[in-house]
């Protein structure tokens, strides 16, 4: 097999086990079942990842390159401010979890909580993860603060991070109630935090 096989095969079986584990969980899904679905044999999975634990590292790495990447496309958006881009972001984000795309869940908030407490490796490839995009927030929140399109009362990283806290519960929130009205909250929030001028 040759390197540019090996790397296929890996990310064939990143991808299907993405889909079954944003469904699922992490902890509800065997080895067995995403090597069932992804047509690999188990001697295979070994070989690349060497352990479930190295596995979910290696899934949340592959997850949080292609969300930032999504999200250098919103905030390289050409004609808009940035407070507009980052309301595009917004309604990515409630689309996303309301299954308005077939992007698939976030995987932050499908396994932020369940994680956290079973393995320090995924827990410190989840917060690598989401400090890259406070960091992309930030940015933004900076850029709109230079161009008067927002008014923050905190700093730009301070913003960012309060801002993705409250999203990522109001999609707890939202999964709890089966309800789209924690992300009105969570708009309403965020206009009141970024103090949008008119």
């Amino acid at each position: 097999m040759t390197a540019n096989e090996r790397k296929h095969a890996k990310q064939h079986i990143l991808e299907t086990a993405r889909v079954i584990i944003s469904k699922k969980g992490y902890s509800a899904v065997g080895l067995n079942e995403v090597l069932s679905a992804a047509h690999v044999p188990k001697g295979s999975f070994y070989h690349y990842f060497g352990s479930k634990d190295l596995f979910g590292v290696a899934m949340l790495e592959a997850y949080f390159d292609e969300y930032l990447e999504n999200m250098t496309r919103i905030f390289e958006r050409k004609g808009l401010n940035d407070a507009q881009k980052l309301g595009l972001y917004w309604q990515h984000w409630i689309d996303n979890q309301t299954g308005k795309t077939d992007a698939g869940n976030c995987l932050a908030v499908k396994l932020g909580a369940e994680v956290a407490d079973l393995s320090e490796p995924m827990r410190l490839a989840l917060q690598r993860g989401t400090s890259r995009i406070i960091d992309v927030l930030a940015a933004s929140i900076s850029r709109g603060i230079e161009e008067r399109s927002i008014r923050a009362d905190e700093s730009p990283q301070r913003t960012a991070f309060r801002l993705y806290a409250v999203w990522l519960g109001a999609s707890v929130m939202a999964k709890i109630t089966r309800t789209t009205a924690p992300f009105d909250e969570a708009l309403s929030m965020t206009e009141t935090v970024l103090n949008h001028p008119d």
